[in-house]
């Protein structure tokens, strides 16, 4: 089984302590077995969380047997990381362990020198200050989380869902993530990051949902061949007008949305039919096979076929052999 060690710190935040064991804790496989087994670990056996003590059942030396750590934010001002954790974490990172940050945790993977060269996202009030203290790594503030494979980070707080539903998505398929996120009461997806959470100097467009309506059509026209002139005229706004409106009610832009929304339906697609994978890049409205597989190999991380033979692997096509791997 999958064991999630959830890694408690001194003035550890409660909300994003509790966010991974909850979401891994009640993910249930499709047989009603549980998907994870989840330890929530600490340096010492009594942690201070601030307005409460913490005991924790386990300590630093299970996250080496760990198959993902998460590390959750904490209150600050808070001191460093102590050299024994730094050093867990780093150990647990040699030996290809997951290892994913809530808010402020990502401060402890940079620490650790986890997060250099890469991309990486924390809570935007704490984004420039983590950019200014590890110039080695590029913070991303608007988005709600980063996938960098075995590094992952997220923004804050409800951001936290978002990227644990995100790794069990990865872990075991869109209908478990489905059922877990139900459990949590939070949608599975979340258009958008969090810059649209972000005070800013001006009023946002009136109506925070007016884009709904054109959201729902691209949704349902994913299969189209979609311009940012045709989305614009759909929507009645000058291309100007409509990628303002984008920034400012998803965070995002229209043709980033766009592809966002087509590897999401082409995910489910792969989980839930024994199409071709040449008829689902069509279906979600790619040009040619293999600029579906290119894109769904940036934002997963995995071919479309690697893909679907890891999240279900009794599902697959007569026509797609295994020796075509290699293709994509």
């Amino acid at each position: 089984m999958h064991t999630v060690a959830v890694l408690a710190l001194p003035r550890v935040v409660p909300f994003d302590l509790a966010t991974p064991v909850e979401v891994f804790g009640r993910a249930r496989l499709p047989g009603g077995g549980p998907g994870y087994r989840v330890l929530v670990c600490a340096e010492e056996p009594e942690t201070d969380a601030g307005s409460f003590a913490l005991r924790a059942p386990w300590g630093l030396a299970e996250l080496g047997s760990a198959d993902t750590v998460v590390v959750p934010g904490t209150d600050g001002p808070h001191p460093a990381p102590t050299p024994a954790v730094l050093a867990a974490l780093r150990a647990a990172a040699a030996r290809g362990t997951r290892i994913a940050s809530i808010c402020s945790g990502a401060f402890v993977l940079a620490d650790a020198g986890l997060l250099d060269g890469l991309r990486a996202t924390t809570h935007w009030a704490a984004a420039g200050r983590l950019a200014a203290d590890h110039p080695a790594v590029t913070v991303d503030p608007d988005v709600l989380y980063v996938d960098n494979g075995q590094i992952l980070t997220s923004a804050g707080a409800a951001a936290g869902l978002d990227l644990c539903l995100h790794m069990v998505r990865r872990d075991h398929g869109s209908a478990v993530a489905a059922e877990a996120a139900r459990l949590s009461v939070v949608p599975l997806e979340r258009e958008g990051g969090q810059a649209q959470f972000i005070p800013l100097d001006h009023d946002p467009a009136p109506g925070g949902a007016a884009l709904e309506p054109l959201l729902g059509w691209l949704r349902q026209n994913l299969d189209r061949d979609l311009t940012l002139d045709g989305i614009a005229a759909r929507a009645g706004v000058s291309t100007r007008t409509l990628i303002r409106r984008f920034r400012e009610q998803t965070g995002t832009t229209p043709l980033q949305w766009l592809h966002v929304a087509r590897i999401r339906r082409a995910q489910h697609l792969l989980e839930t039919t024994p199409h071709p994978v040449e008829r689902i890049g069509a279906q979600v409205g790619f040009g040619s096979a293999t600029a579906f597989r290119d894109r769904f190999k940036r934002s997963t991380g995995m071919s479309p076929r690697t893909y679907r033979s890891t999240v279900r692997p009794r599902l697959r096509h007569p026509s797609e052999a295994p020796g075509r791997e290699r293709s994509e």
